[in-house]
Parts: structure tokens; sequence; C-alpha cells
């Protein structure tokens, strides 16, 4: 069974940093494509930032320059820091493993949430002005 198990998550002031993690667990394929998501109340599910096999990630232009995700294989756990954050940046993020094809097209396709195989359960960041 594969379990996905977000943590890092808090509350900040504008401009501070956090890291998430996600620890990952019965998902043993050499290829694979993983990511977060983030939603905020009342809107839509987006992409923030992905990572494959190969090491190439992928961001939405609106985290470009300020988080970067990656990954430490022999604690299968996925990163995502996140720095200069803003009150924008406020969501629940959650980690997620997709089909290599969203990895390919980009996380920031509007359509990216539905090669998503495996959900965690998310961690909220708040971020204040």
């Amino acid at each position: 069974q594969v379990q996905l198990a977000e943590s890092g998550g808090g509350s900040v002031q504008s401009g501070a940093s956090l890291r998430l993690s996600c620890v990952v667990s019965g998902y043993n394929n050499s290829n694979y494509c993983m990511g977060w998501f983030r939603q905020a109340p009342g809107k839509k599910r987006e992409g923030v930032a992905a990572l494959n096999s190969d090491g190439r990630d992928t961001y939405a232009d609106s985290v470009k320059g300020r988080f970067t995700v990656s990954r430490d294989n022999t604690k299968n756990t996925l990163y995502l820091q996140m720095s200069s954050l803003k009150p924008e940046d406020t969501a629940m993020y959650y980690c997620a493993i997709a089909r290599l094809r969203m990895c390919a097209v980009g996380i920031e396709h509007e359509d990216s949430e539905y090669d998503v195989r495996y959900w965690g359960q998310g961690t909220q960041v708040t971020v204040s002005s």
C-alpha cells in the first residue's frame, strides 16, 4: 500500500522560509514523477513543483526562483524548500506521485492533477503579511 506523509507546514510571516517533507512508503518504482500541489480556500488545486527520476524539475510560474523541489532517495523523502514566502502562498500543500506524463508536460499544466495516482493528506502553510 502506497502512503505519502507530509510534514513541515506552519504559520510564518511574509518573507520567511519553510521546508515541507513527504515520506513515501510502499512505492519502489525507480522511474517516478513526484510533486507538490496546493489548494487555497475557494480555489482550484494547482501544481507547484515536480521532480522525475531523471532529475528534471518543473515549477509553476508563481513559485519559480523561490521554491525548490528535491528528493533524498536514501530516506524515500520528497522535499519542497520554500523561500521568500508571500501571503498568496497560503494553502494546503499536498504531496503526490503521478504518471510520468505529468513531469514530461510540466506540473504547471492546468490538468496536471489528473495524472496523479497517489495523494498525501496535506500540510497547511499560512503566510501572514
